[in-house]
């Protein structure tokens, strides 16, 4: 009872970091760990410019100014304090589920749910299954995060859309490299350097990373190199080259059941290290994107954007998996701004096209060890055609816009088995999904917000799996799993009060988003003899609140913070559950989970910090910050046979920046999780194993020296 005192305490404040539409007005040299002044322009939420204050649902944006001294090994260091977005993380930066109202919980390997973008192309697969080893927090000047549904506009995208933005609106030439260490050997050093010129601009960024894990059988290893060269060839045009590509190794522990958990929650799952259980990835990707004004006057814009992608993948879980797929995509849009019926009117098109082919080998595991016969080889080929429109209206000039939306998307799956030249499957999911919202602003800088629309989610590959009990259990394709589709509504208010003149409070930033959503035919996982398949529910009614709040007390003393409830409750829902009895014997046993809740989304969450920049004397300025991330239990399965325990964490971090002339050193440090509270940090769901348990960081620390230079 007195810890919770005390972290209810704590929690009353301090607030958290970096969640909101607009950024704080900070202004310092360029490199590594320097800022940039930035407005409030976003692209991802209506894929047009717009401000976020007239974007008609909730639009978040995070300059890297708002996380500069903290760790940035993984996406939860930079994103785990949005309102609405929640992160479990399992081994690091890989295989965190981001879920968005709940979108994407589900996921027990990969992204699901949630659209995930570098650069404004689509780092998730046509299928929408998302990985993001590729992406480097060092590399990237903002980020841009659409809570809420986007399928009007993107593919696969019931929860949302988050698009990490390269860091290319540096101002000068610059050259940096930072190193960082840290608990349970964590090392990460790189070089970033950047290129200006009246015509030209390059980003160049290359990272290692070794992270030995607080979990036995769970280090990982990468190189990620990312590129961007920008050159305007003509007035009123620009030309982008981006690149990436990321090799890497990363072991994994596995879950624990309850037992083994309270024994000793960082051992690693004894299955999974028989196997050694691992993935060996490949990636790579290059880009091409021009972009044009039709006229003078900027009324008409056009945008086209190329790209190739390859991976290589190695999975060892039951059998020993190679994948191999080579990827061609394209985006465009046309934007029309015009006056109609004598008031400001936006019109645009676009559409988006990708599909990836490979073949998919299976061998048996030997120890880790792929054996000499060839289980399986199938070819696969998956393929997203989508196309939308967009038309934003102002209804009264300068106070009430009214925007439509809809896309249709087309995606296709087809397998050949190899071996059996006459097996073959095809399966394909269609659906247009319109969305219609209304903006008004009482003031320029307060708005009220409210939309609703339909979502469209496929099926991801690996849910696509068949298995023994469906209605074809020797085909290649589960011929029983739908899409599922939602109808979903939001409320909102958003605004950023600025007193100028005053030395206390003299800005406060604010949002908060009611929302609820009722999905037919929602996709859940569930194991058959330990094997993950997926299979549809009948209906589930999401409901929820966001709230995010900020203010600056004091010149540099920043307060904020973010809460999310959620009352997720299937409705209706009837299925057939394989578990085993008290021998160990499979049973088959239906089930009846109406009135249940979804499992791996905690009812609330919430985050907090304080943050203190202080000026030493010119050019020196110390930082300080602590925070604290409160967390509800969490149900492990469909038939809420078990909850975890709800945690408080409390952070601490420490920062000194000194800019001397041309050079730019940045000193920082933390220690994250400082009370060493044991907790369940990911949920495999819906384990007939019963092992539900991943456990979350102990105490740790990190350290870290970057050093710049900026060429004035």
């Amino acid at each position: 009872m007195k810890r919770t005192l005390l972290a209810f305490l704590i929690s009353s404040f301090l607030f958290s970091p970096a969640l909101f539409s607009q950024t704080d007005d900070e202004s310092v040299p360029p490199g590594d760990s320097v800022i940039y002044e930035t407005d409030e322009v976003v692209i991802t939420g209506t894929r047009t410019y717009k401000r976020i204050i007239d974007i008609p649902y909730s639009v978040v944006r995070i300059d890297q100014s708002q996380y500069k001294f903290d760790r940035r090994s993984a996406v939860q260091d930079v994103l785990g304090s949005v309102p609405g977005l929640f992160l479990q993380s399992r081994y690091g930066n890989h295989d965190t589920r981001i879920s968005i109202r709940g979108f994407g919980s589900r996921s027990n390997t990969g992204i699901r749910g949630v659209r995930i973008l570098l650069d404004g192309i689509p780092e998730s697969e046509p299928d929408g299954q998302t990985r993001i080893e590729a992406i480097d927090f060092y590399s990237i000047g903002s980020i841009e995060v659409v809570k809420g549904n986007s399928s009007s506009l993107y593919t696969n995208a019931p929860g949302g859309v988050i698009n990490f933005i390269n860091d290319i609106t540096f101002p000068r030439t610059f050259l940096s490299t930072f190193n960082y260490f840290g608990s349970f050997d964590l090392r990460e050093n790189g070089l970033k350097a950047g290129i200006r010129s009246d015509k030209y601009a390059f980003l160049g960024t290359y990272k290692y990373h070794h992270f030995k894990g607080y979990r036995e059988h769970s280090e990982d290893f990468w190189h990620v190199l990312n590129m961007v060269l920008e050159s305007n060839p003509g007035d009123n045009s620009r030309l982008t080259l981006l690149g990436y590509f990321a090799d890497g190794l990363i072991r994994l522990p596995g879950s624990l059941t309850k037992e083994q958990f309270d024994q000793n929650p960082l051992q690693p799952n004894p299955r999974d290290v028989s196997r050694d259980a691992k993935r060996i990835s490949r990636k790579g990707r290059v880009a091409l994107r021009f972009n044009k004004y039709l006229d003078e006057d900027e009324k008409n814009e056009i945008e086209f954007t190329a790209y190739g992608t390859i991976k290589y993948f190695e999975r060892t879980a039951a059998t020993y998996r190679i994948m191999n797929r080579y990827g061609l995509g394209a985006t465009g849009r046309w934007i029309n701004k015009s006056v109609l019926f004598g008031q400001d009117n936006e019109f645009s098109i676009g559409g988006d096209y990708f599909y990836q082919s490979g073949p998919i080998e299976n061998y048996q595991n030997l120890n880790g060890k792929r054996s000499d016969n060839l289980l399986y080889l199938t070819d696969e080929t998956i393929g997203n055609t989508g196309f939308y429109y967009q038309n934003y209206f102002n209804l009264i000039p300068g106070k009430l816009d009214f925007l439509a939306t809809g896309r249709y998307d087309r995606v296709l799956f087809d397998q050949k088995n190899m071996l059996l030249e006459v097996q073959s499957r095809q399966r394909v999911f269609d659906a247009f999904t319109p969305k219609f919202a209304l903006n008004y602003k009482f003031t320029p800088y307060i708005a009220a917000y409210t939309s609703y629309g339909f979502s469209f989610d496929a099926p991801a590959g690996n849910e696509m799996d068949n298995y023994p009990l469906s209605s074809d259990p020797v085909g290649l394709l589960n011929p029983d799993l739908k899409s599922q589709s939602s109808k979903n509504f939001e409320l909102g208010i958003k605004g950023n009060l600025v007193y100028r003149g005053t030395k206390f409070f003299n800005n406060l930033l604010f949002e908060a988003t009611f929302f609820k959503s009722v999905i037919d035919d929602e996709i859940v996982p569930f194991e058959v003899l330990g094997e993950v398949y997926f299979r549809n529910a009948a209906k589930t009614n999401r409901l929820g609140f966001e709230l995010g709040l900020g203010t600056e007390i004091y010149n540099g003393l920043r307060f904020k913070s973010a809460y999310t409830y959620s009352h997720f409750v299937y409705d209706e829902y009837i299925a057939r559950t394989i578990e085993y009895d008290s021998n160990s014997n499979l049973v088959f046993i239906d089930r009846d989970f109406a009135g249940n809740f979804a499992p791996s989304v905690p009812e609330h969450n919430f985050a907090a910090s304080l943050s203190y920049d202080y000026p030493v004397s010119e050019g020196i300025t110390i930082f300080l910050k602590g925070g604290v991330n409160g967390v509800s239990g969490l149900w492990v399965d469909d038939q809420n046979t078990a909850k975890t325990d709800g945690y408080f964490l409390v952070n601490t971090i420490v920062g000194l920046d000194i800019v001397k002339g041309n050079f730019n050193l940045m000193f920082n440090g933390g220690l994250y999780n400082v009370f060493d509270k044991s907790y369940v940090g990911f949920v495999n769901i819906n384990s007939a194993r019963k092992e539900f348990y991943e456990a979350g960081e102990p105490r740790n620390y990190f350290a870290g020296l970057n050093i710049g230079y900026t060429f004035r």
